[in-house]
């Protein structure tokens, strides 16, 4: 019988974050323009980082940043103007060297999901090369007390 794996709390970690689609983000038929769910996801993913009680600015301060090195979105259903959406965050990998965020934008009023994707970043430090700084971000998800990942 083989055992589960107990899933560490970066794994565990979530975010949930509303946003209005504004007129801004449509084109004249009132359907939200397709780049603007890449906007969403980079919502999602720094709501999620400032859930632990950091922020990017930090990771950013010690010397690191996070370039997106592989993005994917499906898109199922379009957000139309005035809509609230729900973009629900997680993390799907975290290893020393990258991470890869996985995201799902519902409508709030129906529970409709529209689009889902992932993003793949490299960690790297401020020459641009490649660096092990896997360890901080899962140091600050084990860090973030009383969050619903625990």
């Amino acid at each position: 019988m083989e055992h589960e794996k107990t899933p560490t709390k970066w794994q565990l970690a979530q975010n949930e974050h509303i946003v209005r689609v504004t007129y801004r983000d449509t084109d004249k038929m009132g359907v939200a323009y397709y780049a603007n769910y890449l906007v969403w996801f980079e919502i999602g993913r720094t709501e999620l980082l400032r859930e632990t009680g950091h922020t990017y600015r930090e990771f950013e301060q010690l010397g690191y940043a996070l370039p997106v090195t592989r993005c994917v979105c499906e898109y199922k259903k379009p957000a139309r103007y005035d809509d609230l959406i729900r973009i629900v965050t997680r993390i799907e990998k975290l290893s020393g060297a990258s991470v890869v965020f996985r995201y799902q934008i519902f409508r709030e009023a129906t529970g409709e999901l529209l689009a889902q994707g992932e993003t793949k970043h490299a960690l790297v430090d401020r020459d641009g090369k490649i660096a092990r700084a896997g360890n901080v971000l899962k140091g600050w998800f084990g860090e973030a007390e009383g969050h619903k990942w625990e």
